[in-house]
């Protein structure tokens, strides 16, 4: 038989096949369709491009702040004036207010209680009687007055955590509100109570160390696609804040250091002048340079002021402000400018000497690496200020954070400690972005400020060392997260406060599904603009998700509603798996036999394998990294990506619809030597990915091929590709470098049947009998016994 006989016999063979697998029948599901009327319809205020429409509208509120810290009681006092500017088309009767301190107090909590049963306890343990009613534990914010600007008291009502003032008149659009709070509240133990903000006790000297966060009264964020946003406070769901101008004065004692959100005005009233000339210095130092030293800091434990400071802060379009204040503070800084937008930002840290040996060496620095490379992805820094404070926790704020990262008490620490460290300082410094400036509603969607954050995380450890031990961000570390069982799992798109695991559902999977589109779904460069779209056009706005799907898909050209559909709206896992490799070889004397064979020998091990981010950014010679941690790594041999490795696809395989005319012409005995085989596909898991293989043949060589995902678009189980070679395959490895979150690699890898005359007939003996045994535990026909095809 001539080969194009044994070409046209094939080819019918196998398109009769493909048209049966790819009939949509019971087989095509919605996983392809369009999201529809899931996303809300588009409109004036939010465009189906996914960018703000032309009427597109946002509230502002301008805060004038006074604070006063009374150390000895632990109590803070407070004043503001709030001027309120309604740019809606709205006319309001109401205003709503935050009172998130609320939260802390046994009666006025947003009451969201969790189920409990009876625990296992010992008969010599003391019991305490449950408190019912639940009497007052003295926290909480007490309102002490509520005027107008001209002092006239304005009727309101306290909702647990929220407030409503009810307005002398209707606020008209275009116009502005201007109103006063005095209020004060008992300043929690957080390490004791929890929380976000409080103080911390250092038995040893005898000092606290304040984060004072949620502190004042807040405007609710009132939008076109809501209304008030006036959820209430549970401890969980984080904030909907209002843009704005801050004017703060702090009155601490005398020796306190106290950093904040914005600008400090008065520097020359409250340092020292040694103090304020190391300021100066580190202004235009791109080293950190000690502004307040470990001596002065130790020196001030040992006694207190009974004299007062009052620090002024000024903060343009920030949503928020927080604060810091403690004797115990030794403070850093130097100059990072962001070449983006030339802006010259003061990058500062704060700590005590707990954590001296650690922060010293590495806080400033990661918060400069961190504003730097943010701005690469995102936007450029836009403010003045960036800021960490060491308070034993994480958390963020306008231009100022709190993170952790102490040394053992003789200044020593693990690299386990070290990395906790960075990764929270880029976390939250990071924070200034998403959502400080990109400013989604994360009482809502916890997903679009953590979720989005933790990507742009990984890619910044990832480039301050290519070694930084990352847990969120690569494929393969969501994998244990998505094999739970489906009652343990919640869709991304679920509300805040209703997650069952809060760190994979809101943090880890968003930032894996970011990452797997920008490196294995759309390509670095094509995510990377999309990516910059999204949070230029949402920068110091209010972006839901439909805008972020959208954009996505507007400034890319990919159509993604697949990916959104499965990956954030369902809980399938990724499980993709060879089912079998049908093999054949043309025959000039008869038609074609095919040996479907599916040995799984010398499976290699995949445990001992490199990210395939880290691979990219080592073999990108744009990239330096900011810690060189191995400068003589070696080039690791997989590149597939579309620009890395260029193949010549008609010296490697081809395909019987595409090329058959040109196999035809070709010299018979060259053609003799092409071998076809048939790989067929099933989706295990229900979520569909594309297919990436690494083909291995029996001289030693390598090929990579990554199949689109719309391969899945007519069968949403089962599909098959078939390749040509003029080498035999030795085997073939799906998805070899874990880059899809594939939940099981057991059904990832073929190798062909052991022919090689040299081989041992006791190898080939051992190997049949280990197929009898797998197959009669999993109750099939023994291979040993059946008749060979």
């Amino acid at each position: 038989m001539n080969v194009k006989v044994f070409g046209l016999l094939f080819c019918s063979a196998m398109l009769s096949a493909q048209n049966i697998q790819n009939n949509p029948g019971s087989n095509h599901g919605n996983k392809f369709e369009q999201l529809g009327t899931i996303l809300p319809t588009p409109n004036v205020y939010r465009t189906a491009s996914g960018s703000p429409g032309q009427s597109y509208w946002q509230q502002r509120a301008d805060y004038d702040i006074e604070a006063y810290l009374d150390e000895d009681k632990r109590n803070l006092r407070g004043s503001e004036t709030i001027t309120y500017y309604n740019n809606s088309p709205d006319d309001l009767d109401y205003i709503w207010l935050q009172l998130d301190e609320n939260q802390q107090s046994s009666v006025k909590n947003a009451d969201y209680p969790f189920s409990s049963t009876l625990g296992k306890f010992s008969v010599v343990e003391k019991l305490r009687p449950s408190e019912v009613p639940v009497k007052d534990n003295g926290y909480g914010v007490n309102l002490e007055k509520v005027t107008d600007a001209s002092g006239n008291a304005l009727s309101y009502v306290v909702n647990k955590t929220m407030m409503r003032i009810d307005l002398p008149k209707a606020l008209k659009k275009g116009d502005k509100f201007v109103f006063k709070i005095s209020w004060n509240y008992n300043i929690p133990n957080r390490l004791e109570k929890g929380g976000r903000g409080g103080y911390e006790n250092f038995p040893e000297d005898g000092n606290d160390l304040y984060t004072i966060t949620q502190w004042f009264p807040r405007m609710c964020v009132y939008s076109d696609f809501q209304g008030w946003q006036n959820h209430q406070f549970t401890g969980r769901g984080e904030f909907a804040l209002v843009f704005g101008n801050y004017k703060v004065k702090i009155n601490v004692p005398a020796d306190h250091i106290v950093g904040g959100t914005g600008e400090c005005k008065n520097y020359s009233q409250v340092l020292t002048s040694d103090q304020l000339s190391r300021y100066r210095k580190a202004e235009s130092s791109n080293e950190p340079v000690e502004i307040v030293t470990l001596d002065e800091a130790k020196n001030a434990e040992k006694k207190r002021s009974k004299e007062r400071k009052t620090w002024i802060f000024e903060a343009n379009d920030v949503r928020d402000f927080a604060w810091t204040s403690s004797r115990k503070f030794v403070w850093d800084g130097m100059r990072v400018t962001i070449p983006e937008n030339n802006n010259k930002v003061m990058a500062m840290s704060f700590y005590g000497k707990e954590a001296y040996g650690l922060y010293r060496k590495f806080s400033t620095k990661a918060v400069a690496h961190t504003i730097k490379t943010y701005s690469e992805f995102t936007i450029p820094y836009p403010y003045p200020v960036a800021q960490s404070v060491e308070a034993a926790n994480g958390m963020e704020y306008p231009m100022i954070c709190f993170n952790y990262g102490r040394t053992e008490k003789d200044g020593t620490y693990s690299e386990a400690t070290k990395n906790g460290m960075l990764g929270v300082i880029i976390h939250e410094v990071g924070h200034n972005f998403f959502p400080m400036i990109i400013n989604s509603d994360e009482r809502q969607w916890s997903w679009m400020d953590e979720g989005l954050n933790t990507f742009v995380e990984y890619l910044t450890e990832e480039k301050w060392d290519n070694k930084f031990p990352s847990k969120r961000g690569p494929a393969w570390t969501i994998v244990d997260y998505m094999k739970l069982p489906k009652d343990e799992l919640e869709p991304i798109m679920s509300n805040s406060e209703n997650i069952a695991r809060f760190g994979p559902n809101a943090y880890s999977k968003p930032a894996t599904g970011l990452n797997i589109l920008r490196e294995t779904i759309m390509g670095r460069e094509l995510f990377d603009k999309a990516f910059k779209t999204y949070a230029k056009r949402w920068a110091f706005r209010h972006p839901e998700p439909a805008d972020f799907f959208r954009t996505m898909e507007d400034a890319s050209g990919e159509d993604l509603d697949w990916f959104w559909r499965g990956w954030f709206y369902g809980t399938d896992p990724v499980d993709i798996a060879i089912d079998k490799v049908t093999v054949a070889t043309p025959d000039f004397d008869a038609i074609p036999k095919s040996e479907t064979v599916k040995y799984n020998v010398d499976k290699p091990v995949l445990n001992d394998f490199d990210d395939i981010s880290k691979v990219r950014n080592r073999e990108d010679k744009n990239i330096k990294f900011y810690v060189d941690s191995d400068k003589d790594v070696q080039d690791f041999y997989y590149r597939y990506d579309r620009g890395q490795e260029k193949v010549d696809v008609s010296k490697t395989y081809t395909t019987i619809n595409e090329n058959f005319d040109k196999v035809e012409k070709k010299d018979i005995r060259k053609e003799n030597n092409v071998t076809a085989y048939q790989i067929d596909f099933s989706n295990k898991g229900g979520l569909v990915m594309p297919i990436i293989l690494e083909f291995t043949f029996e001289d030693g060589t390598k090929l990579k091929d990554k199949v689109g995902v719309q391969i899945w678009r007519m069968n949403e189980q089962k599909v098959s590709k078939t390749y040509y070679f003029e080498k035999k395959l030795k085997s073939v490895q799906l998805d070899p470098m874990r880059e899809t979150a594939d939940i099981d690699t057991s059904n990832n890898w073929w190798a062909a049947s052991p022919t090689d005359p040299a081989a041992s007939k006791f190898q080939v003996f051992k190997q049949k009998q280990k197929e009898a045994a797998r197959g009669a535990s999993n109750g099939k026909v023994n291979p040993m016994q059946a008749s060979s095809r």
